[in-house]
């Protein structure tokens, strides 16, 4: 036996990140004594700066933007009681097709050999007993995601741990009334073309396929507040026009698709610690 805490680890691309993907179960496991370590892969530089300037436009300062970001971050961790925030600070490398994601020293031009060293020697320091990442897509596609998928994959075959290990996802079922709530909350937000509601309704999983589901109602305020904490990003206004309320019924639950085990633990399953404790 060993005093070591069980630990979770959640590997993500930017700041805010953790707050909408893993908010709730950062918060729920914290409370419950589990060390819970945030490592965030880019600076963030590539979000909106103050006053929602965007990257390309006048005003728009990087640097400035990055360590606004880091301040917000901070924050969030603490409402979330986050144990242990690692930052890898790759520069932000923009959406996809952006100039910025070519640019020297952005996570997306990163060879993934180089961030899976230095986040396996975080997971040999910490030895998370569960690691939750995005999918081979990123869940939605964006460049820093996907890199943060490839380089937690390929460090944990640098390391001799057997984690659990889980991609963030959703329910298909609940996309079309997502789609619905966006709309009733972002004002004059337009209807999606074809393309864009067929790409909408590809993303997340069957409901069948999804092996966890954790309720992190009980947590919705401290995931509502950490959300807040990075208010200077306009695409978290959305979630916070929806008041606490409504924000927990929408995201009071959790889902994930396990990807590695060796507890046997069966699925579906409603704690991604099912079978080590």
């Amino acid at each position: 036996m060993t005093d070591r805490p069980l630990t979770l680890m959640a590997v993500h691309a930017h700041p805010d990140d953790e707050a909408t993907g893993t908010g709730g179960v950062l918060a729920r496991y914290a409370a419950e004594g589990i060390r819970t370590v945030l490592v965030t892969c880019t600076d963030g530089g590539c979000g909106d700066g103050p006053g929602g300037v965007k990257p390309g436009e006048a005003g728009h300062d990087p640097v400035a933007v990055a360590r606004m970001r880091r301040e917000e971050l901070e924050a969030s961790c603490e409402v979330l009681k986050i144990s242990d925030l690692e930052m890898l600070d790759y520069a932000d490398s923009g959406m996809t097709g952006w100039a910025s994601n070519d640019a020297p020293g952005s996570f997306w031009r990163t060879p993934v050999e180089e961030g899976a060293a230095r986040l396996a020697e975080l997971m040999r320091h910490y030895r998370p007993d569960v690691v939750v990442t995005y999918d081979e897509n990123g869940f939605y596609g964006h460049p820093d995601h996907i890199q943060a998928h490839r380089i937690t994959m390929a460090a944990l075959e640098l390391t001799d741990l057997t984690p659990k290990v889980y991609w963030t996802t959703v329910p298909r079922s609940q996309m079309a009334r997502f789609g619905e709530v966006m709309r009733e909350f972002a004002g004059d937000m337009p209807e999606p073309d074809p393309a864009e509601a067929a790409a909408l309704a590809e993303i997340g999983l069957p409901d069948d396929e999804i092996t966890t589901w954790v309720d992190t109602t009980p947590y919705s305020d401290q995931k509502y507040d950490a959300l807040a904490a990075h208010a200077s990003q306009g695409e978290n206004i959305f979630f916070l026009r929806m008041g606490k309320e409504r924000f927990g019924e929408m995201m009071g639950t959790e889902t994930f698709l396990r990807v590695r085990d060796t507890t046997g633990a069966p699925t579906p399953e409603d704690d991604l610690f099912a079978g080590l404790r």
